[in-house]
């Protein structure tokens, strides 16, 4: 049986938690705080796009389905490969759509997801104020109306500090709480 030994009060079979919502939700900084807070693993999804999806990125134009296919299935490989070892994993990602969330989770129950879920303008106002990232303010719009919004997801909002927010995902997660 997998096994993941660093999470006391979490379930000891092996997990993985994508934590979900618009660029500038605060998914790497919530993640890699949970991740902390539980002993699992940290993935940030921006660190497996292509250059060619980051330049487009760069340069203000938004990504299709198609440029971002092969992000997901190297994903979907990196949830896979973390599952079979038996080791739990944080993720750090936008799955805007609910076909990027099918292929995230597709065929495994320990695949669930955290949505982070802020208005427009405060993401707006937390972008603008971020630098050295490669998404620009300019795509937000284009965030929002990609989003499809989970049904099947924790939601948190995003008016709360990082620490509070990875404290409730990891209260939420060791209860079985649904959404907040």
């Amino acid at each position: 049986m997998d096994t993941n030994r660093n999470s006391p009060g979490i379930d000891r079979v092996a997990r993985a938690v994508v934590v979900m919502g618009v660029s500038g939700s605060g998914k790497s900084t919530v993640g890699g705080l949970l991740a902390r807070r539980l002993g699992w693993e940290f993935a940030d999804a921006d660190t497996y796009h292509p250059q060619a999806n980051i330049l487009k990125m760069a340069a203000g134009i938004p990504l299709d389905d198609e440029d971002r296919m092969p992000w997901l299935v190297a994903l979907r490989s990196l949830i896979d490969e973390h599952l079979a070892a038996g080791r739990s994993l944080v993720l750090a990602c936008s799955a805007l759509k609910r076909q990027y969330r099918r292929i995230l989770a597709e065929g495994s129950e320990r695949v669930s997801f955290v949505y982070l879920k802020g208005s427009r303008e405060l993401i707006l106002r937390r972008m603008s104020e971020r630098s050295g990232h490669y998404m620009k303010p300019e795509l937000l719009d284009s965030q929002f109306e990609a989003l499809e919004e989970p049904a099947d997801a924790l939601v948190f909002d995003i008016d709360l500090p990082p620490v509070k927010l990875a404290e409730l995902v990891a209260l939420a997660l060791q209860t079985g709480s649904e959404a907040r």
